[in-house]
C-alpha cells in the first residue's frame, strides 16, 4: 500500500470516528435537554461543522494534488500525534459521558465535571482539536491544510470557548480559571 492510499485510509477512518461522534452527540444532546438542557453559541456550529469538515477533505484534496514527498519521521510523528488526540478526546467524552455533546448545552443544577482530563485543564477536548488538526494533514505534509485550519479554528475557538466559559459559568460550584493540578 502506498504512503497516499495509506494516508487516505487514516483520514477515512477519522471520518469515521466522527461520524460515530455525531452519533453519540446527537443521544446525548437528547439526554441533555430532556433534563432542562439549555443551549448557546448556536450561531458558531455551522462554521464549527464545515471547518471540521474541511480538515479531512483538504487533507486529502491537498496530498492528492501536490504528491509530496513525506520523511518517515514527519509520517509516524505525526501519526503518534494524531492517535494521541484521539484518546483524549475519548477520555473527555467517557470523562463527560451523557452531558458531553458537540454543542454547547449545560444542564442547570447539574456542577461542572472536575475528573479525568477536566482534573487537568479547563477545555482538553480543544487540546485534542488543535493537536489533529496540525498532525493529521501533517501526517502526509499537507501543510497548507494544516496552517489553514490552525487559522481557522484559532478563531473559532476563541468564540466556542467564551460561549462554553459563559455557560458554565451558570452552573453551580463554576469555575472558570483553569483547575490545578
Amino acid at each position: 500500500m502506498t504512503g497516499l492510499v495509506a494516508f487516505t485510509v487514516l483520514v477515512a477512518l477519522v471520518g469515521v470516528e466522527r461520524l460515530a461522534e455525531l452519533v453519540v452527540s446527537k443521544r446525548n444532546a437528547a439526554w441533555s435537554m430532556e433534563r432542562g438542557g439549555v443551549e448557546s453559541g448556536q450561531g458558531h456550529y455551522p462554521f464549527m461543522v464545515v471547518l471540521h469538515t474541511g480538515l479531512l477533505v483538504g487533507a486529502l484534496a491537498e496530498a492528492w494534488w501536490r504528491r509530496p514527498d513525506v520523511p518517515s519521521v514527519l509520517a509516524w510523528s505525526m501519526l503518534a500525534l494524531v492517535l494521541a488526540s484521539q484518546a483524549l478526546r475519548w477520555w473527555c467524552i467517557t470523562t463527560l459521558g451523557p452531558r458531553w455533546n458537540t454543542r454547547v448545552i449545560v444542564v442547570p443544577g447539574l456542577a461542572p465535571v472536575r475528573e479525568g482530563p477536566y482534573r487537568l485543564m479547563t477545555h482538553p477536548n480543544y487540546v485534542a482539536v488543535v493537536v489533529e488538526g496540525v498532525a493529521l494533514p501533517l501526517v502526509h505534509a499537507s501543510w497548507i491544510t494544516a496552517v489553514v485550519f490552525t487559522l481557522a479554528n484559532a478563531a473559532l475557538l476563541t468564540v466556542r470557548i467564551r460561549a462554553e466559559d459563559a455557560a458554565l459559568a451558570t452552573l453551580p460550584d463554576a469555575r472558570v480559571e483553569a483547575p490545578r493540578a
